[in-house]
């Protein structure tokens, strides 16, 4: 489980700071909430990835992807953030 744990880490921060790259522009994220976006994209490739490809090695469509389909799905998140949090703070 602690292993599961530091691995969703470590492939979170991998993943959310080349999300954070691939997308143009400066995001105002922290360390931790870079590896939150790693995290959240994770799932979300790994929901993704059950939608395309209909195997589910893990009897479960919510569950954590490899590098790529966490890179994909952090890209995704990152960028639905960027145009949602950009809108709600340029109006106040």
């Amino acid at each position: 489980m602690i292993g599961l744990i530091i691995s969703l880490i470590i492939i979170g921060l991998i993943a959310g700071a080349l999300a954070r790259l691939i997308i143009p522009g400066k995001q105002n994220l922290s360390i931790p909430m870079t590896i939150l976006l790693g995290i959240v994209g994770s799932f979300v490739g790994g929901f993704l990835g059950f939608l395309i490809f209909q195997h589910d090695p893990m009897d479960g469509f919510f569950q954590p992807a490899g590098i790529i389909g966490s890179v994909i799905g952090a890209v995704i998140v990152l960028f639905l953030y960027t145009r949602f949090a950009g809108r709600s703070a340029s109006r106040r």
